[in-house]
């Protein structure tokens, strides 16, 4: 190729699609060494100066693609360790869900100019990201605010605007940065636009600064002390090496050694640490035995099991019972859960917390309750076809060694990357927060890493603190703030014990958590109007 294909190349937009890919791919959380979320700043730039003589949709399109490809390859291909198929599979359409914001800021480039669409695409891209995570196909990972989550200096505002006001800054920077560098852009502008970009860092910077600088007053509130038990426990091997009572003894082993040394008010053990229906009658035995071990403990029980529920046929709506397996000994359908177990005394009636948001296809594919037959097309590691749906926000109550009583909830591995979800659980009091996931189906990728920050932002916005509990790791004890306080290096089999400040105020975002995004929704949408309605008119 020599130099003249390549400033074709270059002049038809692929070689800064490609370069805007790259960018955001590596500004989103790997391994923690590497840390280039600043990336995300400019990582849109090099896409939109090339869009400004841009008039043919069709080569835009494969523009904005293959961008948005190269950002989900490099963000998100450790999926592929767990399903092949799967990976391919959501990195294809989530790259063309990606695109949309830039679609939109196409059509209303052609119908108003290159700068109109420049400052509308905040507004596109908060709005498109939160309609997108409203519904079942969604995968809301590749939240672009998600890539700032680690520069917790920086993203503190997060309590006002959740992960939404993150995103809209990072576009926002870019479209400035975009301008700042347009060929055209007089010294005048390009003073105010270097102006305001500095107000955007410093600004965030000394938000940051005030609000962690009243971490040195914080007055030392309530308390719970909780153990995190982390059984290293090979999830592709699971079954052949183990059997129902070896996974059910690890970690009983690993708490009794825990609370040797220490009494916590609460143990956690990850998802499906108990693969199997405890709570069902064919397993009473398991059940009489854990509860034995609690007695001895002292302490409250969370852990991610597999729940089982039997309905009557004339129960099921609409005599449907394609979704429900019929089971011969009771004569009944059945409906098996990704669930949380709570146990807050041996004697205690159970709590039980039905995961909500389940991983498409993985767990559950999409749209199955109205379509059965797309239940073939399931890519599930567990052997089962699809998880059901759980509906409930559960409280859990939980009576501490000085006998007060606090609140908390759990979220089930991928929970942790919905705000909306979070923010309903502490609308309704909860005073912590904990998480429970089996990330050891991506072995050592920066997967495990990557939903961890993640996880982070949820503190920030609630302002409560999380107590995480992995499988194969990361288990650790996240503040407030979002930063970590305690953890447990990957793939070891350890316990941590650790204190968690337990709060009730009500942040502004988690009292107002759709606030931001309508109305980024209602200004990209006004924006669309406006310029049809511009163009209507100078047509007449």
């Amino acid at each position: 190729m020599n130099f003249r294909d390549v400033q074709r190349v270059w002049s038809a937009g692929y070689v800064p699609a490609l370069v805007s890919g790259m960018l955001l791919g590596v500004s989103f959380p790997s391994y923690p060494f590497i840390r280039l979320e600043v990336l995300a700043w400019i990582a849109l730039v090099p896409l939109l100066l090339a869009s400004r003589n841009e008039r043919e949709f069709r080569r835009f399109f494969l523009q904005v693609y293959l961008a948005m490809l190269v950002f989900c390859s490099v963000s998100i291909w450790w999926i592929s360790l767990a399903t092949l198929g799967g990976g391919l599979l959501t990195i294809v359409a989530q790259a063309l869900f990606l695109a949309v914001p830039l679609l939109l800021f196409f059509l209303l480039m052609s119908l108003r100019g290159w700068r109109f669409a420049l400052y509308a695409l905040p507004f596109l891209w908060v709005g498109w990201e939160w309609a997108y995570i409203q519904q079942d196909l969604s995968f809301g990972w590749l939240t672009l605010g998600n890539s700032q989550a680690l520069l917790t200096p920086m993203i503190q505002y997060a309590d006002i605007t959740g992960v939404w006001g993150i995103s809209f800054w990072v576009v926002l920077f870019n479209v400035l940065v975009a301008d700042l560098l347009a060929p055209g852009t007089g010294r005048s502008r390009q003073a105010a636009l270097a102006v305001a970009l500095a107000v955007m860092v410093t600004g965030s910077l000394l938000h940051g600064w005030m609000v962690l600088r009243q971490d040195d007053g914080h007055a030392a509130g309530r308390s719970v002390s909780i153990c995190v038990v982390q059984p290293n426990i090979d999830p592709f091997s699971k079954w052949t090496r183990y059997n129902s009572w070896d996974l059910l003894d690890i970690p009983m082993r690993m708490t009794d050694a825990a609370v040797a040394q220490s009494r916590p008010d609460l143990v956690l053990w990850p998802e499906t640490a108990i693969p199997f229906h405890i709570l069902d009658e064919r397993f009473r035995a398991y059940l009489d035995v854990l509860r034995e071990r609690q007695e001895q403990w002292g302490a409250g029980l969370l852990s991610g099991f597999s729940h089982i529920e039997y309905t009557d046929p004339a129960d099921i709506p609409g005599g449907r019972t394609e979704m429900y397996r019929y089971d011969e000994r009771s004569g009944k359908y059945t409906m098996t859960y990704n669930a949380s177990l709570f146990l807050p005394e041996p004697d205690a009636e159970p709590f039980v917390y039905r995961k909500m948001k389940l991983v498409p296809f993985a767990e559950r594919v999409p749209f199955v309750e109205y379509f059965p037959w797309l239940e073939r097309f399931t890519l599930s590691l567990a052997g089962i076809r699809s998880w059901g749906k759980g509906a409930e926000y559960t409280m859990m109550p939980l009576t501490t060694g000085s006998g007060e009583t606090v609140r908390f909830m759990n979220m089930i591995c991928y929970e942790s990357i919905f705000p909306g979800l979070v923010a309903g659980f502490v609308q309704r009091g909860a005073e912590f927060l904990t998480l429970v996931t089996n990330d050891g189906w991506y072995a050592k990728s920066y997967g495990p890493y990557q939903h961890a920050a993640i996880g982070r932002l949820r503190c920030i916005e609630n302002r409560r603190a999380m107590a995480r509990c992995a499988n194969t790791g990361l288990s650790m004890f996240i503040d407030r703030y979002g930063r970590s306080t305690a953890d447990i290096e990957w793939w070891s089999r350890r316990t941590l014990t650790a204190n968690l400040d337990c709060e009730t105020p009500l942040t502004f975002y988690t009292r107002c958590p759709r606030l931001v995004p309508l109305l980024c929704l209602g200004g990209g949408a006004g924006a669309v109007l406006f310029a049809f309605l511009f163009r209507f008119r100078q047509q007449t």
